[in-house]
């Protein structure tokens, strides 16, 4: 035989051998997508969302994956770009080959909801969208979090309760029967800023509120003093804030220099450890809703968020982490027990993740200080519990914990499913 024709067969003999140790390896790993803001308009706490996605799956590679299978991530930037998220997708699914998928923003999430269900992807977001929570039209959308429309109906009668009812201030106004006003500020065209407005407007009408002219607030604003002006007419008590952090600290900033006097509740996206640091005194008073703890606070599995934040980016100082790292590790932790419940079950597919793993699901305490998720065939909001806080005294105090399967019942079963 010729030199050249057993180099031939030498190298087919080793590619052979190289290609079943791929398979064996592929065979061996959990890959999952992860649709990611790290240079677009939400970026603001799109990167450390992202910097958790990480740290999260390292974490659970360490503890041995999915029964000994090890999760590999592919991570894409899409910039908040609803085009390139569906590109991103594609490849996740013809190229990439994952079995599941991390995903970010609203209007991506919303447009790509017909795609996943028709490939029986499980898609778990950052969106909180109530639009995502009926499986009979989005069975295989989920987030660990009460929804935005849940969220802001929390922060509504929150407020209605401890200070509406309670401050003193107010005293007079009750004994007239006068109305609180409210009114909202929040970017009219972004579907995340916009996709709980009709649950908000419900519950202020539920509970007796006046309702003004709702404001236009870009989600990049870094001016907001026309829309303070125009506000100042109808003489809000409170504003709804529904757009992220950057954005809703100009808005606070431009109401406290022109005295406009409303007190303000915001949407979880726009609530974070950078809230008062950019708003400075502005932020004081703010009342937000909270999905879960906030970075480094002692409860459940914070002690490894922690760690991992410094073991894998210690160029990121501690105190500039945000309560976005520990959603990123809700989401992913959710996602693994899901898959781990498929895998013991017998199958590791998209419907066996999410028949044998969310669907199982029953008041699953996961920890990071989020209330326990539930998920049925039925329903896919993971909790009735919402949490509205309050920044004072320099710190985020809990203002009230509002479960609306117990104070609205009927509505609760019957009426606020997917919206």
């Amino acid at each position: 035989m010729k030199v050249w024709v057993r180099c031939v067969l030498v190298l087919i003999f080793l590619m052979g051998m190289l290609l079943g140790a791929g398979q064996v390896l592929a065979a061996k790993q959990i890959r999952v997508g992860a649709i990611m803001d790290i240079t677009g308009a939400t970026s603001d706490v799109g990167k450390d969302y992202a910097m958790g996605v990480r740290e999260a799956i390292q974490y659970y590679n360490d503890q041995g994956g999915i029964n000994g299978k090890k999760i590999r991530l592919f991570l894409y930037d899409y910039g908040y770009r609803i085009p390139e998220a569906i590109t991103t997708y594609k490849r996740f699914k013809n190229f990439d080959r994952v079995i599941a998928v991390l995903g970010w923003g609203t209007g991506d999430t919303e447009a790509l909801s017909p795609i996943i269900n028709k490939d029986k992807m499980p898609y778990v977001s950052a969106s909180y969208s109530a639009h995502l929570t009926d499986p009979k039209k989005t069975p295989y959308n989920l987030f660990f979090s009460a929804d935005y429309s849940t969220n802001a109906r929390a922060c509504i009668t929150a407020w209605y309760d401890q200070i509406w009812m309670k401050d003193p201030r107010y005293k007079e106004r009750r004994e007239k029967g006068d109305k609180p006003r409210f009114l909202c500020f929040y970017a009219f065209a972004v579907p995340y800023s916009s996709a709980p407005i009709k649950a908000i407007k419900d519950q202020a009408k539920l509970l007796g509120f006046e309702l003004g002219p709702d404001q236009d607030v870009s989600l990049t604003a870094l001016d907001t003093k026309s829309q303070v002006l125009a506000a100042m007419k109808f003489k809000p008590d409170l504003i709804w804030h529904g757009n992220t952090t950057m954005s809703v600290s100009t808005a606070l900033k431009d109401a406290y220099a022109q005295k406009l006097g409303a007190w303000h509740i915001i949407n979880n996206w726009g609530y974070d450890e950078n809230l008062p640091r950019l708003a400075g005194e502005a932020a004081n008073n703010a009342i937000g809703a909270v999905p879960c703890a906030f970075f480094g606070e002692p409860v459940k599995l914070m002690d490894k968020v922690v760690e991992y934040a410094q073991k894998l980016n210690p160029g990121v100082p501690k105190e500039k982490r945000l309560i976005r790292t520990v959603q990123a590790w809700a989401a992913v932790t959710i996602l693994v027990e899901a898959m781990k419940r498929a895998d013991k079950a017998g199958k590791l597919t998209g419907e066996a993740i999410m028949k044998k793993g969310f669907e199982s699901f029953r008041n699953f305490d996961f920890g990071l200080g989020a209330p326990p998720v539930t998920f049925t065939p039925t329903d896919h909001r993971p909790t009735s519990i919402a949490q509205a806080y309050i920044y004072k005294d320099g710190k985020f105090q809990l203002l009230e914990r509002i479960d609306f399967k117990k104070r609205w019942p009927e509505k609760w079963e019957k009426e606020w499913l997917g919206w």
